[in-house]
């Protein structure tokens, strides 16, 4: 165990945890020079269950001896990421969300949605169960990227995360590219999208991780 690890957290509306957002992403890391591993963390189980996992799987990579630990995430792995990244006493030090799910009090997504928080949540636990209504000025950085095409999970999510970030003056980058459909992973061959790896690498660079 090296002193700075990211966890992945990979999509699937939880219900799933999609194959392309998981390992390779860790190797990815790996490649870098980051210590990474892939966390599954429950699906198809209601708020707080994901989450609770999630900060408990923080914990246990720092007792292994990690004093700086990142999280990524996408689509709903994004969400579940900037849920963890902005709770108490997760103790993350940098978030990278990826076309992530951000409003539960938006119409989309509406799988995560009813996944998470059930199809008659309250107006209070969709909420409080936002990311964007989470952020305050002691958040971490982010690095959040999206596609402006992406039909199942539209920009909007990212745009109101990048809202709530600057209104609050945490660092984050945001990058919104004009092509591509939702769940393109690490984006090979996606056109312009496929340089979010490389600019994920210096964002991380410039923090001093690499």
């Amino acid at each position: 165990m090296t002193d700075t690890h990211i966890i992945v957290l990979p999509g699937g509306s939880y219900t799933l945890h999609a194959p392309h957002e998981a390992e390779p992403v860790a190797e990815w890391l790996e490649g870098i020079g980051i210590a990474a591993s892939v966390f599954r963390y429950p699906v198809s189980t209601r708020h707080p269950e994901p989450l609770l996992a999630i900060q408990a799987e923080i914990a246990r990579v720092r007792a292994a001896g990690a004093t700086r630990v990142g999280l990524i995430g996408f689509s709903a792995g994004g969400h579940a990421a900037g849920h963890a990244a902005l709770s108490a006493g997760a103790a993350v030090d940098a978030a990278i969300l990826c076309y992530p799910v951000v409003s539960m009090e938006l119409p989309t997504h509406a799988g995560s949605r009813a996944e998470l928080v059930g199809e008659n949540a309250s107006a209070e636990l969709r909420t409080a169960t936002s990311v964007d209504r989470l952020v305050t000025a002691s958040a971490p950085p982010f690095f959040i990227w999206h596609t402006a095409e992406d039909e199942a999970v539209p920009v909007e999510h990212s745009y109101l995360l990048g809202q709530a970030l600057a209104a609050h003056g945490v660092p984050h980058a945001l990058h919104v590219f004009p092509k591509g459909p939702h769940g393109i992973g690490l984006a090979v061959g996606e056109g312009a999208a496929s340089v979010w790896p490389s600019l994920a690498e210096d964002w991380l660079r410039e923090l001093g991780w690499i």
